[in-house]
């Protein structure tokens, strides 16, 4: 039976429990975060992970995903193996990650799209077949979930300030549209932790982000790519209603999550999605 709790490992370290956009759930011994709006959907199973229940040690500990951030190759198919466990079996589908906009399909295209070499570079990759387990790594990256529960079409965007830039979202979502006959209104997302408006400072932004970007400018230096995200997700033609974002910063709570802009050398934690068909149990 699954449990739904909040407030466990979303307290802060004051002890007070933080306003997030996520809930905890837990079938078993692995700790996962989850978006309300897409737990409610029987045809999608999907998770934040944090950065616990694994094996890894020292700057890695405990559940990196990665294998190209220094940690030992065993002790990351180990935690892969339990994600993949939790997960009910599904097939992992991982990416050469590039933070560029390049979006790949894998599955039955009805627009001709040919499967995706694996593992593909690419930074987002959409799927209408079931038993696959989507997987994006990050350390202060957004992780933004797609589903359609009309088509029955999923998929998983890995956005830093780069694909938010060149709007990797706004770009998956032409991509389900056009590939598999997805209606934007119908879709749902969920918008990871990630470099909150506190934390995503960017001191030479002027020559690294477009001035049609500067709005989003909270301070002097400091960007709030959240809401670049959800305004993304609204010009591609998502309901607000249907957005879920986790609120939740990477660098504030490396205690629950890795940071690249606080720690440097560090892991990479898993968000994942896939499609539940005859056979799979949510």
């Amino acid at each position: 039976m699954r449990m739904k709790f909040m407030g466990k490992i979303l307290q802060g370290t004051a002890g007070a429990t933080e306003l997030s956009g996520l809930t905890e759930s837990r079938d078993g011994d692995l700790p996962r975060l989850e978006f309300p709006l897409l737990a409610s959907s029987p045809g999608l199973r999907h998770g934040v992970y944090t950065r616990s229940g694994g094996v890894s040690g020292g700057p890695f500990a405990t559940l990196n995903a990665a294998f190209d951030v220094g940690d030992e190759p065993s002790a990351v198919e180990e935690n892969r193996r339990r994600i993949q466990g939790d997960m009910g079996g599904m097939t992992p589908v991982f990416l050469r990650q590039r933070h560029g906009t390049r979006v790949v399909c894998i599955g039955d295209a009805k627009q001709g799209e040919r499967s995706a070499e694996a593992p593909p570079y690419a930074d987002a990759v959409v799927t209408n077949r079931p038993g696959l387990l989507l997987v994006i790594q990050v350390a202060d990256c957004q992780a933004v979930i797609l589903y359609d529960p009309v088509e029955q079409v999923a998929a998983n965007v890995h956005s830093g300030w780069r694909g938010s830039v060149g709007n990797i979202v706004g770009k998956t979502v032409e991509k389900m549209q056009h590939t598999f006959g997805c209606r934007p209104e119908n879709l749902t997302a969920g918008i990871g932790p990630s470099l909150g408006p506190c934390c995503a400072e960017f001191v030479h932004y002027r020559d690294e982000i477009p001035p049609s970007l500067w709005r989003y400018r909270v301070d002097g230096f400091h960007f709030d790519f959240w809401s670049m995200s959800v305004d993304q997700l609204k010009g591609a033609g998502v309901a607000e209603k249907n957005i879920d974002a986790a609120g939740l910063c990477t660098r504030c709570r490396t205690d629950l999550f890795y940071s690249y802009r606080a720690e440097k050398t560090t892991g990479r934690f898993a968000a994942v999605a896939g499609l539940v068909g005859k056979g799979w149990q949510r």
